[in-house]
């Protein structure tokens, strides 16, 4: 129930999407093509280093570096045997504490790239902020003091900090801006026209855009964004 957000503090799903069909007719048709979309409560350890690794990357190799990663680093949960009758072991997603060890040397020849100094960064200045305690922490925190705490970690920018601030940290109107978000926004909620007008994303536009789905979503605006990118793929 915690990983799907099913506890009471949050409405149902289906009583979300139709606040929000109401106020939007592009996202009442995209609600009926795509139900069932929902925004998870991931681990934030977890989360915070796999975005980290996610930027300016591809699917594919994000998974061999993350899976690298766990089997270096993690603890050893089993062995998983495939259809193909091959064996798979499997690891949890390292502590802060066993990822503080790793140095930059290490992760570079583990082919995490520019990265590797993000990653030792980012798991030696959490350890020293009280790991994944600090992190649960800004779950209790206005949004805009998470959003700073977050940018304070090597290789987290805007973007990446409101991602992680979205899927794992309780803030469900942080809205991760990039061009296809932007889109939406410009084509949909700009009748002011200072989102067309504008020449690049700037910090200034980058919370506008943000602004512009909170207002029109409320308190889950987040979530609706995440609906409305998976449409635009």
């Amino acid at each position: 129930r915690d990983y799907f957000h099913l506890g009471e503090e949050n409405p149902p799903l289906a009583d979300l999407y139709g606040t929000w069909a109401a106020v939007d007719p592009r996202l009442a048709e995209v609600a009926t093509r795509l139900p069932g979309i929902r925004v998870m409560r991931q681990t934030p350890v977890e989360c915070l280093f796999s975005f980290i690794c996610s930027s300016n990357n591809n699917i594919k190799r994000i998974e061999l570096m993350l899976g690298r990663l766990r089997e270096a680093y993690g603890r050893p949960l089993g062995t998983v045997i495939l259809p193909d009758g091959s064996a798979l072991a499997m690891h949890s997603f390292p502590t802060v504490d066993a990822l503080s060890r790793a140095t930059e040397a290490d992760l570079r020849e583990m082919g995490l790239g520019y990265r590797a100094k993000y990653i030792t960064a980012t798991a030696q200045l959490l350890k020293e902020r009280g790991g994944e305690a600090y992190l649960d922490d800004l779950r209790r925190r206005p949004r805009r003091e998470v959003h700073e705490a977050l940018i304070g970690f090597a290789g987290v920018g805007p973007k990446v900090a409101d991602c992680v601030a979205l899927f794992c940290l309780d803030q469900a109107d942080c809205i991760p801006v990039d061009v296809h978000v932007w889109r939406i926004a410009t084509r949909d909620y700009d009748a002011d026209g200072r989102l067309k007008a504008a020449k690049s994303l700037t910090p200034t536009i980058y919370e506008l855009v943000g602004d512009r789905f909170r207002e029109r979503f409320g308190r889950h605006a987040g979530w609706a964004h995440a609906l409305l990118f998976a449409a635009e793929l």
